[in-house]
């Protein structure tokens, strides 16, 4: 998504009380709630695992890795569902308090992120594009964990 002179379309989700983007190509597929299964010994943000057509699926919880806390939602509101996302051709999904839509944005809209958004780190972000409502942070989701995070969150799931 470094490319500035082109639109990019971004799943957009609520967690805690900010709006995130992620990369409508990155986005496999979005699950409503699932049965998740606990894994012992898993990181603290590993929520579990379940089976999505046969193949298993770590749940990561972003809300405890960045220490969020959940949205309080409304009647009729999606809420606990999952964005099942490719990190390396590894599928995860992660936990979302609420769906948004796919919107397309112009890559110049992109700005630089401040050092710190709500207690997730520039480290972790692409990019903000600032709206009516806030900003809507565009996470990028390869950098959400080390190498070594992901060899243990691979492992988890084998």
């Amino acid at each position: 998504m470094a490319d500035k002179d082109r639109q990019f379309q971004l799943v957009t989700f609520q967690l805690g009380d900010e709006n995130y983007g992620i990369d409508i190509m990155d986005v496999k597929e979005i699950v409503g709630v699932q049965t998740i299964r606990p894994i012992p010994n898993a990181p603290s943000y590993v929520e579990g695992i379940f089976n999505l057509r046969g193949n298993i699926i770590p749940i990561i919880n972003l809300h405890r890795r960045f220490h969020l806390k959940k949205t309080q939602t409304e009647e009729g509101d999606f809420e606990n569902g999952f964005l099942i996302i490719d990190i390396n051709g590894m599928l995860l999904g992660i936990i979302i308090d609420r769906i948004a839509r796919v919107v397309t944005v112009d890559g110049t809209m992109i700005q630089d992120p401040p050092q710190m958004i709500s207690g997730i780190g520039a480290e972790y972000i692409q990019g903000v594009i600032h709206q009516e409502n806030g900003y809507l942070i565009i996470l990028d989701i390869r950098r959400l964990f080390n190498p070594k995070e992901l060899q243990k969150i691979d492992e988890i799931r084998k």
